[in-house]
Order: structure tokens, then C-alpha cells, then sequence
């Protein structure tokens, strides 16, 4: 249904990110056509660090300048009043706790009705979690906020330190256990 539809999705990472996600839309007709056909070319903004249109925005911001992304984010007509949903994957876990906590302490402030939905790592203090952290050091990739991922617990306590009325926390084993068993089977 029509009103079940985002009102407008936005999606946010590195500019360098964003600019090759943006070139490969550009170059693939099968990316850029729908956006053209849904789009008159005066709703339509193509730059290489912003795609923006009436209901899709991707925009290149480091999600540690919270103040920076907030400014692209109203720039290109986030609405906060509109309940929200704000979703991560592996992405807290590279930033310091500081800089995590100033991303989701302005989300828990910023958005009247939001839920968060944060996909990341637990159980870092685990065999199976010490020999990833390792393998992450040998290519030289540090995990700032690893502190912060070591349980359910510690992910939910982030969310709650931060500002958010409620906080839950699931692992995997506990999301694939309540999927509907057809989904599971197909």
C-alpha cells in the first residue's frame, strides 16, 4: 500500500563511498532509469556526493560529525516530526564510544518517534570474538568501539546511556528463532 511506503529514505556514508555508489547509478541504466522515470529532472539532484529526490536521498557525511550530518541530513529535508526509522550495520563498533555516543544521544534527541535498529557485533570478549578482533589488526582495521560490544547487555546500556527511553537486544540465534518457520524453510 501507497501509505505503507518511507516518505523519503536516506542513506548515509563515507563521500568516497557515496561517490562510487552514485557513478555506478550514473553508468548502469538498470540503477539510474527508474530514477529518471519517477523523477522530472527538476526534483531530481545528481552530484557526486548527494543523489536526491522526492523519497531517496544517499548523501556522503562521516557519521562521526554529528553536527555536520545533521546539517546535510535538513538541508535535504529530513523531517524528525515523522517516526523514523534509523538502522546501522557494523557501523557503531568502528567509532570511538565518544563519537558513538554523540551519534545515537542526537538521534534519541533529535527524532519525536524513532526506533533504532543496530546490527553490530557481541560477545567481542569470546574465543570466536578475540580471533575476529584479531584477524581485524592484521589488516590494520581497528575496532574503536569494541568496548561497547561485548554483550547484549553493554549494547543495550549504549542506547539507554544515550538518551533512549528503552533499549532490547537480540542476538542472531534469537531473531532467527522467532522468523516464521515458511521463511526459515524457503
Amino acid at each position: 500500500e501507497e501509505n505503507l511506503l518511507p516518505q523519503k529514505l536516506f542513506e548515509v556514508d563515507f563521500p568516497t563511498v557515496v561517490a562510487r555508489k552514485i557513478h555506478h547509478i550514473k553508468t548502469k541504466p538498470p540503477l539510474s532509469k527508474p530514477i529518471i522515470d519517477v523523477h522530472s529532472t527538476d526534483s531530481l539532484l545528481l552530484e557526486s556526493h548527494v543523489l536526491d529526490s522526492d523519497r531517496f536521498c544517499i548523501i556522503g557525511a562521516d557519521l562521526r560529525d554529528v553536527p555536520g550530518l545533521d546539517e546535510k541530513l535538513r538541508r535535504f529535508h529530513l523531517d524528525p516530526e515523522l517516526p523514523t526509522l534509523l538502522l546501522s550495520e557494523c557501523v557503531l563498533v568502528y567509532m570511538t564510544p565518544a563519537q558513538s555516543s554523540s551519534l545515537v544521544h542526537w538521534a534519541a534527541q533529535t527524532f519525536h518517534t524513532a526506533m533504532f535498529i543496530n546490527y553490530e557485533q557481541v560477545n567481542m570478549s569470546d574465543r570466536f570474538g578475540q580471533v575476529m578482533i584479531e584477524n581485524l589488526q592484521r589488516r590494520r582495521c581497528a575496532l574503536a568501539g569494541v568496548e561497547l560490544c561485548l554483550s547484549l547487555d553493554s549494547q543495550k546500556e549504549r542506547f539507554l546511556r544515550a538518551g533512549w527511553d528503552q533499549a532490547s537486544a537480540l542476538d542472531m540465534m534469537a531473531v532467527y528463532s522467532g522468523l516464521p518457520q515458511d521463511d526459515v524453510a524457503r
